[in-house]
C-alpha cells in the first residue's frame, strides 16, 4: 500500500477510535449524572466500616471532577475493544502468521491481567490497607476524609495493581520479539525479588507493611508466571527456525 493510503488508513481508524472513545464518555457520564452508578459508593465501600460519617466534600465541584474522571476512565475501558481492533486492523498486515498468533492472546491476557489486578487491590489490599491505617486513629479524632483525596487515593491504587498486572504479557512480547530469554530471567530471581519489593514500597501509599507483602507477593508470582511463558514461546520460536532451516 503506498504511503499515502497508509496515512489515509489511519486518519480513519483513528477517527472510529475518537467517535468510540466520545461514545462511551458519553454514556458513562449519563449513566452517572443520572444516578443509575453510584460509582462514589462504589469506591467508598472498603471505608465505610471505619467511618463514623460520612465523607466529607470541601468544594462545590469535587463530586463533578470525580464524576468526570470516573467518566473518563469508564469511556476508555468501554472503548478499548474498539481501539484493540482498530490497532489490530492497522498493524496487523504487516505482522507475519506467527506474530498475529500471538498478539491476539496477548491482548486478552492483558485485559485479564488488568482486572484481576484491579480487582485484587479492590477487594483485598484496600480493605486491608485501610484497616492498618485505622488502627491508629485515637478517640480523640474523627476520621473524616474527603471524597476527592479518597476516590483519587482508590483509583490510583487499583490502576497501579491493574498496571502491575501486566508483567507477563510485556515479557511474553519480549520473548516473542526476542529481547529477552527465559536464561535471562531465570538468573536474576533474586534481583527481581528485590524490585519487585521496591515496586510494592512505591505504589503502596504510606509503607503500609501489610498492602506491601500484599502487593509484593503477587508480583514476584508474576515473575515466575513470566519465566515459565517466556520458556515457553522461546522453545516455540526454537523449533519454528529448525523446521524453516529444515
Amino acid at each position: 500500500m503506498p504511503f499515502l493510503e497508509h496515512l489515509e488508513e489511519l486518519r480513519v481508524r483513528l477517527f472510529k477510535i475518537a467517535v468510540a472513545l466520545f461514545i462511551g464518555f458519553g454514556v458513562s457520564f449519563w449513566l452517572l449524572l443520572s444516578k443509575r452508578v453510584d460509582v462514589v459508593g462504589i469506591l467508598a465501600r472498603p471505608i465505610q466500616p471505619y467511618l463514623t460519617r460520612k465523607l466529607i466534600v470541601t468544594h462545590p465541584g469535587d463530586l463533578f471532577d470525580i464524576a468526570m474522571d470516573a467518566s473518563i476512565t469508564l469511556g476508555l475501558i468501554a472503548a478499548s475493544p474498539v481501539i484493540a481492533w482498530q490497532v489490530w486492523g492497522f498493524l496487523s498486515p504487516a505482522l507475519y502468521r506467527h506474530e498475529r498468533r500471538v498478539v491476539i492472546p496477548a491482548l486478552v491476557g492483558a485485559a485479564l491481567l488488568f482486572a484481576a489486578g484491579m480487582a485484587l487491590a479492590y477487594f483485598y489490599v484496600l480493605p486491608v490497607t485501610l484497616g492498618f491505617f485505622a488502627s491508629f486513629q485515637s478517640e480523640a479524632v474523627d476520621m473524616l476524609p474527603t471524597v476527592r483525596e479518597y476516590i483519587g487515593f482508590v483509583m490510583a491504587m487499583c490502576l497501579a495493581f491493574g498496571a502491575v498486572f501486566e508483567l507477563p504479557v510485556l515479557i511474553a512480547l519480549l520473548t516473542a520479539l526476542g529481547l529477552v530469554q527465559p536464561s535471562f530471567l531465570a538468573r536474576f530471581r533474586r534481583h527481581a525479588a528485590i524490585g519487585c519489593l521496591f515496586a510494592a514500597a512505591i505504589i503502596t501509599p504510606g509503607g503500609d507493611p501489610t498492602s506491601l507483602v500484599a502487593l509484593t507477593i503477587p508480583l514476584y508470582l508474576l515473575y515466575e508466571v513470566s519465566i515459565t511463558l517466556s520458556r515457553v514461546i522461546a522453545g516455540r520460536r526454537e523449533r519454528r527456525s529448525l523446521a524453516e532451516g529444515g
